[in-house]
């Protein structure tokens, strides 16, 4: 057994330290009264006086030192408790007891600011985590959900009540706890089936590892993307097929009106052969077209090869004959690449800024380096600029009499392929324009 020491508590140790701190006192003064009183009654009754004055004023004192503890053992209560409204008063700056309770209040105060703030911000998380579209799931260390948004209940098909302490095994969820990141999965929730991102990360709380769950619902916008894209696709289709069938039309119903006639005029046949020849020249004109589309929507997949890069764009910078390309050439570049593709890719580019070249000054740059662990590649003209709209990407969109619409957009879905990117942007110090690829290394 350990042996435990008696002690006495703090209000007796000053107590008793104040009662031994005066005895030298009562000592020396029952001394001196032994010597110069012969009475031993009356003396006895002068220091008793005293004694007993004495021991008043240590309990006094004894009052005054440890009230002002108790009065910071409640202030220090109701911080624990969490009550910050609570202040210690007639305090003031050089008395100890006062600077320990005016810092005291000074941290009341700032846990109380901070708390509000805590809520607020508390207030305002949940309700945007209420206000999204995206499911948000939070389980605790033994798999039990502790957080479910409405966008949550919605994808699971079931109330707030319903989802208390359910776990992930009865909300068959345990393939998206294995996620270790981000993945895309095509699955089926009580509240609908599709495509869905799914997120998983870990936190802690309580010094307990929690795991949070957000599901984006992936179906949705993909839906309207391709809704966009097919309107987009459809209206520049619709346009190109009207202005070959609205001749094709207005040629027949002439023939038509011509082969009725009696008699037939004298100059039907050049009439017949005129009309036939609009409709053959149309006809010819939409097969073209459809042979285009062909060509986009079959781009095989790149074929890479390591290959000179500065070879390549001085090819195709030679293959344009209405425009002198200057030739700005960079370090020499040893990459990985679909020649062919890449190729065809600066053709088109490089024909895009001649024909932009020919309405300005007849000037085209064709200018590579590397920056970033990318090939940065610029065709740069001094043309018009840009036309003012957001379809120079859209499938068969042309701004040029007679253009296929095409050019640009299979140079970029070349690049993309090969895992770049390919901007268009006006020159800021003179007219112009800037066709920037870019291709990692």
């Amino acid at each position: 057994m350990r042996d435990k020491r008696f002690r006495w508590n703090y209000e007796t140790r000053v107590l008793a330290g104040a009662l031994l701190a005066t005895a030298p006192a009562l000592l020396a003064l029952a001394v001196a009264l032994g010597f110069a009183l012969d009475d031993h009654a009356r003396a006895a009754a002068i220091w008793g006086v005293v004694a007993l004055v004495t021991i008043g004023l240590v309990f006094v004192l004894r009052r005054n030192v440890v009230y002002p503890l108790y009065t910071l053992s409640n202030l220090l209560e109701a911080l624990r408790e969490g009550d910050y409204s609570l202040r210690g008063s007639r305090a003031r700056r050089g008395d100890a007891i006062g600077e320990v309770v005016l810092e005291i209040n000074a941290l009341s105060q700032t846990l109380r600011e901070q708390r509000l703030a805590f809520e607020e911000k508390s207030a305002l998380l949940a309700k945007v985590v209420a206000a999204l579209d995206i499911a948000v799931l939070a389980f605790d260390a033994e798999g039990r959900l502790r957080l479910a948004n409405p966008a949550a209940q919605h994808l699971l098909d079931a109330t707030s009540a319903e989802l208390a302490e359910q776990t992930v095994q009865s909300l068959d969820l345990d393939d998206c706890l294995a996620i270790a990141d981000v993945r895309m999965l095509e699955r089926s929730f009580a509240g609908g089936s599709g495509r869905w991102e799914v997120r998983h990360a870990r936190f802690r709380e309580n010094g307990r590892p929690h795991d949070l769950l957000v599901i984006t619902d992936l179906s949705r916008a993909l839906r309207e993307e391709e809704r966009l894209a097919w309107q987009r696709l459809l209206r520049v289709l619709g346009h190109e097929l009207n202005n070959s069938l609205a001749p094709i039309r207005s040629m027949a119903g002439t023939l038509t009106k011509v082969i009725a006639c009696e008699p037939l005029p004298s100059d039907w046949r050049d009439d017949v052969q005129g009309g036939l020849r609009v409709i053959g020249d149309r006809a010819e004109a939409l097969a073209r077209f459809m042979s285009r589309y062909t060509q986009l929507a079959r781009l095989p997949p790149p074929n890479p090869r390591e290959i000179e890069f500065g070879a390549i764009a001085r090819r195709a910078a030679l293959l344009e004959q209405r425009v002198a390309i200057a030739i700005d050439a960079g370090t020499t570049l040893h990459l990985h690449l679909d020649s062919d593709q890449i190729e065809q890719a600066l053709i088109n580019v490089t024909q895009n800024a001649a024909d932009a070249a020919l309405a300005g000054g007849g000037s085209v740059t064709l200018r590579w380096r590397v920056a970033d662990d990318a090939l940065i590649v610029e065709v740069i003209d001094d043309g018009p600029g840009l036309p003012p709209s957001e379809n120079l990407f859209v499938p068969f969109f042309t701004t040029k009499p007679g253009g296929s619409g095409i050019g640009l957009v299979l140079a970029r879905q070349i690049i993309e392929a090969h895992g770049g990117t390919l901007t268009l942007e006006n020159r800021r110090d003179v007219r112009g324009c800037i066709a920037r690829l870019r291709l990692p290394v």
